[in-house]
Parts: structure tokens; C-alpha cells; sequence
């Protein structure tokens, strides 16, 4: 058995024994009463929906406040760093997808935190998969006819909005345009919310972002997804093929959701938070809903989100290594 295996194995263990949840999530006299979940988004993007469903989830099981602060800007940075600062008494956390900790340590020069060093993983509860979407006035219902457009009709240039530069759907961007022979420019925002209201108001042809950001207006038949990345189809969107259905491979390792807290914030608070999560996230009601904002639901303890984190950074090290990006 691996060292990482019996890990899991012993934190797993743990948690199953723990007592049950205390009145707020974190030991001492001077227990917080209100945890504050950072979002490094604006509101109305997808990060900032899935962070205020659990919100309101989590009060119960932690017999506490619970409120969500959005801390948009820099890809997540600012609020990564706004956690850096936080005492670690349980009073905050961090919810973020893989951009701001997998990703963004390696294309900015100075990013001002370190994950390992400073962040303590509190708990994971979802995978997804980033997708390319089109705008109403865009005329193509298929991959192969946004790829003909931008050619015949564009002169083989087109813009594609992102929702933070340096940041996964910009490497998309570019392999794209390789791949398929274009002049593919990315267009960064600052969040998926803001790239979304160009996107409807045909201020820009195309956008990739997560799932979760594009479902809703795709189901409405405001804008249309033409393509995910990913090993198989996902459950909430079973017509949109994958790019590696597509022919476009390497693509497969898909993103996660977590929680993290300051380093240094007691095991014992880490644990409970872990608990209360995993009860949440067990909730059919819950599960539904998280799904049909195109997640794949799967708890994943603090050890858990640490191995999947790791995995999925060093799959990404090599893509960015082999663009060429220079960090900026």
C-alpha cells in the first residue's frame, strides 16, 4: 500500500469517528460565529452560484452564519491572497476551482501565494469540464461550422472571450488555433459574468469558460455550446460532443471544486468542515442541483482534494511548458 493510499485510508478513518458537529466548526473560547466563503468572482458567474447553494446548505450542519464574499479579480488572486491574510481560526474560506491554485502560480511571475505553503485543503465536492460556446449572432449549431465561419466569413480571425487571462480556456484558445489553422485571439475578462453579457449582446463571436458558466443560457437558447473538454459527454448536456470526439486529444483531465482554509487552521476544524460538506453534498437535492449546473458531484475529504490537485497541476505544467508561455 502507498504512502498516499494510507493517507486516505487514516483520514478516512478519522473522520468516520469524529463526534458529532459542534455548534461552529472550529475549537476554542473564541469560536468564529460566521464563516466567510471567499469567491474570487463576480456575481452571477458560475463559481459565484455554486458558492451561494452551499452556503445556505452549510449553516445547518455547522450551526453557524455562513455568507459568501466575492473577491473578484486577477484570475482568483485577489481573493487567494485575501485568504493568505486571514486568521486561521475557521473564520474563512476559500472556494475556488483549479485555475487559482493549479494554474495561476505557474503562468504569473509573482503571484504572491503558494498553495502548499499556504492554503490547508478543507474539502472537494465536484469535477467539470470547460467548454467553447457561441454567441446568438454567431451563425454556427456545430464545431466544424464555427471552425468554416472564422475561415470564410472572418478571414480566419475571430476573437474568443475567456473569463481570466493566463488561465486554462486561454491555452484552449491557442491549441485551437493550431490545430484547426486559425487566428484564434483570446479576449480576457474579469470573470465569466461579464464575458457572458458581451457574449449575449453579440460583442464577441465565441467564449470558453466552464460548463457550469454557460449551461443555463445554452438550455435557454440564448447561446449555443458547440464543444467540452473531457473523457465522455457530461449527463447535463448529452448533445455536445467532446473535443476529443473532435479529434483534439490530451484534453481528458478534467478540473475540480474545493475548499481551502489558511494554513495553519487546526485539523480538528478542517475535519468538521470536511463532515459537514460531505452531508451536504450526500443530500440528493443538493446533488441534483450541483449537477445541473454541469457538475459531476463526488466528495472529496482533504486529502482527497490534495491528491486530485497535484494530479491535475503536473498534467498542466507540462501543456503550459510545452506552449511556451512565459509567465508574466
Amino acid at each position: 500500500m502507498t504512502l498516499s493510499r494510507r493517507r486516505l485510508l487514516a483520514h478516512a478513518a478519522a473522520v468516520s469517528t469524529l463526534p458529532a458537529l459542534a455548534p461552529a466548526w472550529a475549537d476554542g473560547p473564541a469560536s468564529p460565529k460566521t464563516l466567510r466563503i471567499l469567491v474570487g468572482f463576480p456575481p452571477g458567474g458560475g463559481t459565484d452560484a455554486i458558492g451561494r447553494l452551499l452556503a445556505e446548505k452549510l449553516r445547518e450542519p455547522l450551526g453557524m452564519t455562513v455568507v459568501v464574499e466575492n473577491r473578484p479579480g486577477a484570475g482568483g488572486q485577489i481573493a487567494a491572497l485575501a485568504l493568505k491574510s486571514a486568521p486561521a481560526d475557521g473564520s474563512t474560506l476559500f472556494l475556488t476551482h483549479d485555475h487559482t491554485i493549479s494554474i495561476l502560480p505557474q503562468v504569473v511571475k509573482n503571484a504572491g501565494f503558494d498553495p502548499a505553503r499556504d492554503f490547508a485543503a478543507a474539502g472537494g465536492f465536484a469535477t467539470f469540464v470547460n467548454g467553447l460556446a457561441v454567441s446568438p449572432g454567431t451563425p454556427a449549431n456545430s464545431f466544424q461550422e464555427f471552425v468554416d465561419w472564422v475561415k470564410t466569413k472572418q478571414g480566419g480571425k475571430s476573437a474568443v472571450g475567456i473569463p481570466a487571462p493566463a488561465s486554462t480556456p486561454e491555452f484552449l484558445v491557442k491549441l485551437l488555433g493550431q490545430r484547426y489553422g486559425l487566428d484564434l485571439v483570446s479576449a480576457p475578462y474579469r470573470g465569466s459574468a461579464p464575458m457572458m453579457g458581451d457574449m449575449l449582446g453579440n460583442q464577441i463571436p465565441a467564449g470558453i469558460a466552464s460548463v457550469q458558466d454557460f449551461i443555463e443560457n445554452h438550455r435557454a437558447g440564448k447561446l449555443r455550446m458547440l464543444a467540452v473538454l473531457g473523457g465522455k459527454r457530461q449527463a447535463a448536456l448529452p448533445d455536445v460532443p467532446t473535443f476529443a470526439e473532435l479529434g483534439l486529444k490530451g484534453f481528458e483531465d478534467t478540473p475540480y471544486y474545493g475548499f481551502y482554509a489558511p494554513a495553519g487552521t487546526p485539523e480538528a476544524a478542517l475535519a468538521r468542515f470536511s463532515q459537514a460538506l460531505a452531508q451536504v453534498v450526500a443530500q440528493p437535492a443538493v446533488r441534483e442541483q450541483l449537477t445541473t449546473m454541469g457538475l459531476s458531484v463526488g466528495f472529496m475529504t482533504p486529502a482527497q482534494l490534495s491528491e486530485r490537485e497535484r494530479a491535475y497541476t503536473k498534467v498542466w505544467t507540462r501543456i503550459i511548458q510545452e506552449s511556451g508561455f512565459t509567465p508574466q
